[in-house]
């Protein structure tokens, strides 16, 4: 049984009455840095990044409604962490050291999933992984799946409020598109459902970012129709292969071809083959994805609308719908579904990273001018996801997510880097030389901007955020979408308890 609300109140006060500020900058960097694991971007685990004054972790929703009534009392903010999946740290850190004092909310004790495959839903609390919540659908159905992001360790919570895209985007659109219902804590402490929050908010928490409107504790979501059988590859093809004018060509098909089809590109510097090893590096481009059928209906399509990319039989693979999870999750061959349960990122290291989505075709000298950017770089990679199918039969209205249809794929920017010792001046420099090479391909009025990719950089004065600031951001990640969730935060969260650099503003300048 759970603790009464008075007494968490009155225990969570009294911890925080007798910690002194020696105590607390003795013990949270080390606390931060042991609880983090789950952050993808080590950068924001700097010393120079502020901390929260402490990390409070619920077992219940009631601890939840308590961290929330205990936080206003004491004038502070709540963070909230439900799966590490934050470029910016924001969720745990503070980009300013002038930013207001905050309390780190870390959910992932609140985990639990329930599927129901006779309604075709479930129930995932925030704490919940993506690839728990995936694995717990296989168990139940190997004909169910769900329609969200790839990268497994992703908190269910805070993936799915930014939008959450993935490789069935294009057959059943995003995971926000398949929320029916939800279950929140606002800024009164009130636990509220999709009846009792009202539309507007139900809107505004789908896809309109993490950490502005209150706290998640559940989603519940529609379930996929998937067949027993799906198919997946990745076939890579360098400069000397033809890569430009491959890519050329995907371009034109990527957001046209069959929906059940998923076919990213991921593009990164290469050695030189082992006959040229006398050469400079090269661009490799790996066509990765998934199919919803059989291998040979997959080679029908390929080689009907995409004869250029040669895909051939060896180069694909027939497996479940859960395993092909696991093979996009970017996992060793041969690991098992269960992996899922780990929670564990494939990806950990300092990085930084933009986005854009794109609605033109990049032509080929254009497609030259990168790899020349891309080659300057020691660890660049360059992520394009399709869009099209239903992603653009749904309106950019019908949820806060905006990015719809003329939408043929988003770039995804990133850099990495070992060690917190390097010099990430010249990262930043080398991203925003990409970035600004870019802007000529990228959409335009606004140059939008994906918001579970946050951008510290969009709007930053240097000193702090203002509701100025806000709006560069705000029309980037939203578009006209962001007035509307304005209007809800004014009346959801009026004195904006929760906030953070990119929270959604009480207020538009005047």
């Amino acid at each position: 049984m759970s603790p009464p609300l008075s007494i968490l109140l009155a225990s969570f006060l009294f911890l925080l009455s007798i910690s002194t500020a020696a105590e607390i900058q003795d013990s949270f960097p080390k606390c931060v840095a042991k609880h983090a694991v789950k952050s993808q971007n080590l950068r924001c685990l700097l010393p120079s990044k502020p901390k929260p004054l402490l990390i409070f972790t619920p077992l219940t929703e009631s601890h939840v409604q308590a961290a929330v009534l205990c936080a206003k009392s004491l004038a502070v903010h709540l963070r909230l962490r439900s799966g590490g999946h934050d470029y910016e740290g924001i969720s745990y850190t503070s980009d300013f050291k002038s930013a207001p004092p905050f309390i780190l909310l870390d959910l992932g004790k609140l985990r639990a999933v329930d599927v129901d495959i006779r309604s075709e839903t479930a129930w995932a609390q925030a704490g919940a992984t993506i690839g728990e919540l995936y694995y717990r659908i296989s168990e139940k159905s190997k004909t169910h799946g769900f329609p969200a992001g790839l990268c497994t360790s992703l908190g269910v919570g805070g993936h799915i409020t930014g939008g959450a895209y993935g490789p069935m985007m294009r057959k059943y659109g995003l995971g926000a598109d398949n929320v029916v219902d939800a279950r929140i804590v606002d800024a009164y402490g009130n636990i509220l459902d999709r009846k009792s929050m009202g539309e507007d908010a139900f809107w505004a928490i789908r896809g309109g970012g993490g950490g502005s409107f209150g706290v998640i504790l559940a989603w519940k979501v529609r379930l996929v129709k998937v067949p027993s059988t799906v198919t997946v590859f990745t076939v890579a093809r360098t400069l000397e292969q033809g890569a430009t004018k491959t890519l050329y060509k995907w371009q034109h098909i990527a957001d046209k071809i069959d929906e059940n089809l998923f076919m990213r590109v991921l593009i990164n510097p290469a050695p030189p083959a082992a006959a040229d090893s006398g050469k400079k590096r090269t661009i490799k481009t790996a066509y990765n994805g998934v199919y919803l059928g059989s291998a040979a209906s997959l080679l029908k399509i390929t080689k009907s609308q995409f004869p250029e990319l040669g895909m051939a039989r060896n180069e694909t693979m027939e497996m479940s719908w859960i395993e092909s999870v696991v093979y996009m999750g970017s996992f060793p061959r041969g690991t098992a579904p269960e992996t899922l349960l780990s929670g564990k990122a494939a990806f950990v290291n300092h990085f930084k990273g933009k986005s854009d989505f794109v609605k033109e075709v990049v032509p080929e000298a254009g497609l030259e001018g990168l790899w020349r950017v891309m080659l300057e770089e020691e660890s660049p990679l360059v992520i394009w996801n399709p869009f099209g199918g239903e992603m653009g039969r749904i309106g950019e209205g019908e949820i806060a997510f905006p990015h719809r249809k003329g939408v043929v794929f988003m770039a995804q920017y990133l850099t990495t880097w070992r060690s917190d010792k390097e010099d990430a001046g010249k990262r930043y420099e080398w991203m925003n030389k990409l970035y600004d090479y870019m802007a000529q391909y990228a959409s335009k009025n606004p140059r939008e901007a994906y918001v579970n990719y946050r951008d510290d950089e969009i709007g930053m004065n240097g000193v702090n955020f203002t509701s100025v600031d806000a709006v560069k951001w705000g029309v980037k990640y939203y578009k006209t979408n962001f007035e509307r969730l304005v209007r809800v935060k004014s009346r959801v969260d009026p004195h904006d308890f929760f906030w953070h650099e990119q929270s959604i503003p009480t207020s538009l300048p005047k």
